[in-house]
């Protein structure tokens, strides 16, 4: 062998393998799924059985771990409330939290290997300017990040851009985003929805009980690049782009609507209904068939739309398809976890914890379970690598299924802490957000033998 060719090689060995990135809610794309790395199907957080490492944040915060590189970023709102009102479960109530005291809004940085913080920043300080549900928190919207910049939404206190280590490069004030119950105006529950990035926009769904819209501000600057009213009623889920053969779309859920865009004007393409009242769930796309969810009353639909449409693709006359959508369902869409694709299975996870497997290509049901043979409540969504689902429960247990057309549980993992946000996995990593810690659970080295 010459050797410029073994140095060539050598040097090809030592250097790192690309880090695998989970850049915003629900990872690349909002598709939930990340291939690459064996990820771990058992731990236990309490017996320190696969766990990485556990970290303390401060405050409360229900937003979703974001990965770039070897860092791990994580939002929170910390206040020195008397009373913790908050509440987990399967219940109705619909009144806000009543003590809200000062908060102050941070965002951190850990590092993904060890857990440890890098560094943290204050965004904002004061009085929050709209009540929270009991189940809820004022940091609900998963930062995002190109590796360049990480922008922070925490609603109506203002979106925020960051270098990777930590230097504020702008902010802006985009006014009250007051989401709450569209009966009475007085129930307040907080923002929800995450930004979103595309080329050099960051992108935000303000669905809101006054004036909703969505809009891009300049990535680099945080100046308004377009905004768009909408019609709608509050709402939470994210928007997400998909850039297709002909042209990309930015879909939006909403209840009186589904909305297609072009993400660099902000102009309607197309748009769907019915749809739920209440919409959490997050558009995103899988074997080239933008799936969009909902599972409030007066109807829990299931859309697989095809990327493409104008106008009005409403079905006619009770029909479950047209030319823009291949199939459809007006039972079956989950509440608040966004559903997952893997290989060629759609799985939805209900409040309650019933996962549904359909042929994600025809609608055709395959399977229908209780996760863990036990009720749970369940609004995290699931996320899916290395041939596993990996679906975190309210009681903090992290179930592990075998994708495929038969159900198979490979594990109950115990957290040890309520878990309401949505994992991340990177580099065989599972990084669950419980309400008071971040983990990361991996395969680790067995102890040696004594001798």
């Amino acid at each position: 062998m010459k050797p410029f060719l073994v140095i060539s090689i050598c040097l090809a060995c030592l250097l790192p393998a690309a880090a695998q990135n989970w850049p915003q809610f629900r990872g690349p794309g909002a598709t939930g799924v990340v291939e690459g790395r064996a990820t771990a199907a058992t731990w236990n957080a309490e017996k320190s059985l696969n766990t990485r490492w556990k970290t303390a944040i401060p405050g409360l915060g229900h937003s979703s771990p974001v990965v770039w590189g070897n860092k791990v970023f994580v939002t929170t709102a910390v206040t020195s409330a008397a009373k913790d009102e908050t509440r987990y479960g399967l219940f109705g109530d619909v009144a806000p939290v009543k003590d809200d005291p000062k908060h102050t809004w941070k965002v951190y940085a850990l590092d993904k290997e060890t857990g440890k913080i890098l560094w943290e920043q204050i965004a904002y300080e004061g009085l929050p300017k709209v009540k929270r549900h009991p189940k809820s928190t004022h940091s609900d919207s998963t930062p995002v990040t190109d590796g360049k910049y990480l922008v922070v939404l925490f609603g109506s206190h203002g979106l925020y851009a960051y270098d990777l280590n930590g230097k504020l490069l702008w902010k802006q004030d985009i006014g009250m985003l007051d989401s709450g119950w569209f009966y009475d105006a007085d129930y307040q529950w907080e923002h929800g929805s995450s930004p979103v990035i595309y080329r050099d926009l960051v992108i935000i769904q303000a669905d809101v009980q006054k004036d909703s819209y969505i809009a891009a501000y300049n990535l680099k600057t945080g100046k308004l690049a377009w905004k768009t009213p909408r019609e709608e009623i509050s709402s939470w889920g994210t928007p997400t782009v998909y850039e297709g053969k002909t042209r990309a779309e930015l879909i939006a859920n909403g209840s009186k609507a589904i909305r297609g865009y072009d993400p660099l004007t902000g102009k309607e393409l197309w748009h769907l209904s019915p749809n739920s009242e209440i919409t959490t769930p997050t558009p995103f796309v899988a074997l080239d068939l933008i799936f969009v969810t909902s599972g409030y009353a007066p109807i829990q639909p299931i859309y697989a739309i095809r990327p493409g449409a104008n106008g009005d693709i409403s079905l006619k006359d009770g029909k479950e398809s047209n030319e823009s959508i291949a199939w459809s369902k007006q039972r079956g869409g989950p509440y608040m976890p966004t559903p997952v694709v893997y290989g060629d299975l759609l799985y939805t996870c209900s409040n309650q914890g019933v996962l549904t497997a359909y042929n994600a290509r025809t609608g055709e049901k395959v399977y229908q379970e209780r996760v863990g043979g036990k009720g749970a409540p369940f609004t995290a969504s699931p996320v899916a690598s290395d041939g596993k689902l990996f679906l975190s429960s309210e009681d903090g247990d992290v179930f592990v299924v075998k994708t495929g057309p038969k159900y198979e549980l490979l594990a109950t993992n115990p957290v040890g802490e309520v878990v309401m946000a949505t994992p991340a996995i990177s580099d065989g990593l599972v990084i669950v957000r419980g309400i008071n810690h971040v983990f990361a659970f991996g395969e680790t080295a067995a102890p040696k033998a004594k001798m």
